[in-house]
Formats: C-alpha cells, structure tokens, sequence
C-alpha cells in the first residue's frame, strides 16, 4: 500500500477508535456522573440506552445512505455531528441534555461507521490488502474499547466531562486529516438518489422499537406489557418493511442480499459473539466493583488483558487467515470465547487475579481470532455499490448483540441475587455468566454449520467432476 492509502486507513481507523474509547470511557464515568448531577438509577440508564437507540435504529438507514450519498459526504458529516454533541454532553447540567446528547451521538455513529467501513471495502480490492486492512481496522476498534476503560478512569480522577471533551479534540484531528487525506473516487456510479423515504421510515420505527424492547429486558421488575409491545411494534413494522421494498422500483434495502447464506451465517455470528463479550464484560466489572471493591482504575487495568487483539488482529491474524481461511478462524476464535467464560464460572468471593488472567488473555486471543475475519466474511462478495448496507447489517448485528448481552445478563443475575448477602450476590454472578458461555457456544455452531456446508458443497462438486461425461 501506498502512503495515502496508508494515510486513509490510519484516520479511518481513528474513527472506529473514537467511537471505540467513547463508548468504554463513558461507562466507566457513569457513577461520577450520577454523583454531580444527582441522576436517578432510570436516568443514568437511560444515558447508555439513548447512545444504543440512536445506533441500532439509524444504522441500516445509515449503511445505505453511505452508497446513495457518497461515502466521503456521510463520513466527514456526522463525524461533524458526532463532535458537536459530545461536547453538548461534556456541558450537561441536566439528565436531559446528557439523554440528548447521548441519542444524536449514537445516529451520528451509526452514519459515520458504516460509510467508514465502506470506504475501507471499497478503496482495497478484494483479497489479502482488503483484508489486511480490515483487520487493521477491527483491532484498532477493539484497542480503543480496552483502552478506553482505562483512560476513562483517569479522565474520570480529573473530571468526567472530560470523557465527553476528549473524544471531541480526537474528531477534530481527524476530520482535518479526512478532509485532506479521503477523497471521492472521481466517476464514482452510486445508486439514483431518491430516497425510498416509506422504507427508510419503517425500518427506522423496527430498529428503534427492537432496540428499546431489547433494552427494557435489563429492567424485568419494571412490567412486560411496554417491552412485550414494543416488540410486537418492532416486528409489526419489521413486516411491513419487507413489504415496501419488495414493491419499490428502487428499494432502500435489496433484500436479495439477505439470500447470502455466509452473510446471515456472519451476522448471526457477530450478534451472539457480541452479546457474550459484553455480557462478560458487564459482569466482572459488577463483580470486581461492587462485590471486591476494586477502583474504576484497578477494573479498568483488570481488563486491560483482553485488549491484546489490539496487538494480534493486524499483526498475527492475517497470516493466520492466509493459512486456515477466515471461517476456520472465526470458529477456533468462537471456542475460544467459551473456553474463557467457562474458566471464569467457579469465581470466588476472594479470587486474586492470577485466577482471572487465564479468562482475560484467552478471551483477548479468541477476539482477535474472530472478530476482523467476521467483518471480511461479513462484505466478502458484496457489490461496491452495496458495501454500505453490508457495513449497516454488520454494526446493527454487532449493537443489537451488545444489548441483548447486556440484558440478558443483567436480568439473569437480578433474578438470582436472593437475600442480597455477598454469598448471594455471588450466586447471583456465577448464575449469569452461563448466559455468555451459551451465546458463544451458540455462535461457533452457527459458524460450524456454514463451514459443513461449505465442505458437504466441495465433496459434490468433487464427486460430480469424477463422473466421467457420458
């Protein structure tokens, strides 16, 4: 690769990292956000929640827009967004603002993140230098999550707007540098640009309505009336999306390409992989916390482990791929996972860390193995014109899985605190963390099954080639 095409890469990876270290940060100051503003246990949830509102319900739309509109003109736009409303969010005197800020943070990364990953498919062709640069690009996402959590607590010791503050000096460097560096491939055909605006809606209305059920599973004691409607909402115009494309002359989502076996396979992986890493991460910051008493800086350097998929995913992990394929190590990655969540069931009241390192590291390792191939396997074979909508269906997958993790575990670990002892609270931890192992089991059968596939496909195809032609 060239410099500017190193140059492309390195600031789009900025971006992926921004979006990264302002998720992990933010959760790391929300205690000391509560203590300032005086936000009720509803509202400081609702700060986490509005962020995976506005992602999971424009990011299909904001796949698409990427191809409509240009990929330069969506990425440099609500990267602009993007700044604008964390810095809203670092003045916050009020839980509304901080809700506010959170939700058009959230929409402006799920424009802003999708048209990245496109230029990126979309700039190297197909083959090792995409996927090279894919999994650049997936480590350096993954190093700004695990370095966020500790940059986080030290911006926290100072003051917590600066959690809010340092992403906006972060996009500052980086627009400058996309507005020099990325250009617009001169010629570029893209799809016509009238909006399908029925279907942009429908699938606005389902995202956003999955999203806020999925979210109301972390609160079961709050009523199942909303959440069960909210979902029947979801599905409802879920439904009646479907319809409007399939009769639209030029439809927001070709829903041809859901026809891709290896693409559902990809997305359903991402989801339930996503689900548990969360889940698990969730889960010990709780236990490390709340049960051991350990500080936001100890938690966040307790974690810090599982950020070696920073180190791995652009240096081992291609070479890798090259040997095995990205399915084999996708698999491998998934097990992995498992591995590490099962390792980390028998916790005790008083492990020491010694006894947790073999979960991070393994689980550090398993990320590195599975999360860039998914991304390539996830936009392998998709039409240029599509590699937006590809990158939607991928980071809703990711976000939706997020959240479903983290309800499904806070929900089982309320449901097990019992008499709300530290014995209990224990019984309560331990009861959750199945639900991790179990979406990372799930995930490597849904991968394994597209891999015997695959190979049940070569051994007709070999068997046929053997007949001899009459």
């Amino acid at each position: 690769m060239g410099g500017r095409a190193w140059g492309v890469l390195l600031v789009l990876c900025g971006a992926i990292f921004l979006e990264g270290i302002d998720v992990a940060m933010l959760n790391v100051a929300l205690p000391s956000i509560r203590a300032e503003l005086g936000l009720s246990t509803a509202t400081l949830s609702g700060v986490v929640s509005a962020y995976v509102l506005g992602y999971g319900g424009f990011m299909l739309l904001g796949g698409r827009a990427a191809d409509m509109y240009g990929r330069r003109r969506m990425f440099l736009a609500w990267l602009v967004v993007f700044l604008v409303f964390s810095g809203l969010g670092g003045f916050a005197t009020e839980g509304w603002m901080l809700l506010l800020a959170r939700f058009v943070t959230g929409v402006a990364a799920a424009f802003m993140t999708p048209a990245g990953l496109s230029i990126i498919t979309t700039s190297f062709e197909e083959g090792p230098k995409r996927n090279k640069a894919l999994l650049f690009y997936a480590g350096t996402g993954a190093g700004g999550f695990s370095l966020g959590l500790v940059i986080g607590g030290l911006l926290t010791r100072i003051d917590w707007r600066w959690v809010f503050f340092t992403p906006v000096i972060l996009s500052a460097v980086i627009l400058l540098a996309a507005l020099w560096l990325i250009k617009e491939p001169a010629g570029e055909e893209r799809v016509p640009r009238r909006l399908d605006f029925p279907g942009a809606l429908t699938v606005t209305v389902a995202m956003l309505l999955i999203a806020y059920a999925v979210v109301r599973l972390e609160h079961p004691g709050q009523g199942w009336g909303w959440t069960l409607a909210s979902f029947a909402g979801g599905v409802a115009a879920l439904a009646a999306f479907v319809a409007v494309e399939r009769r639209s002359p030029a439809p927001l989502v070709r829903l041809g390409i859901l026809k891709s076996g290896t693409l559902v396979r990809a997305n359903a992986g991402a989801l339930l992989f996503a689900g548990s890493f969360f889940g698990f991460q969730f889960l010990v910051t709780l236990y490390l916390q709340e049960l051991r008493g350990w500080s936001t800086l100890e938690t966040s350097l307790a974690l810090l482990a599982v950020g070696i998929d920073a180190i791995l995913a652009p240096t081992l992990t291609p070479r890798l791929v090259a040997r095995f394929g990205n399915t084999r190590l996708i698999f491998g990655g998934l097990v992995l996972a498992a591995v590490a969540y099962a390792l980390f069931l028998p916790l005790g009241l008083d492990w020491t860390y010694a006894a947790m390192f073999p979960s991070m590291i393994i689980l550090g390792l398993g990320f590195a193995l599975a999360y860039g191939p998914l991304t390539i396997v996830a936009t392998d074979g998709i039409a240029e014109e599509e590699q937006g909508l590809a990158g939607g269906l991928l980071y809703t997958a990711f976000q939706f899985g997020a959240a479903l993790g983290l309800s499904a575990v806070t929900a089982v670990n309320v449901a097990a605190l019992g008499d709300g002892s530290r014995e209990a609270a224990l019984g309560g931890f331990r009861a959750a963390l199945v639900v991790p192992l179990v979406m990372a089991v799930l995930a490597a059968i849904v991968i394994a099954s597209g891999r015997q596939r695959v190979s049940a496909k070569e051994a007709r195809l070999a068997s046929e080639e053997a007949i001899p032609a009459s």
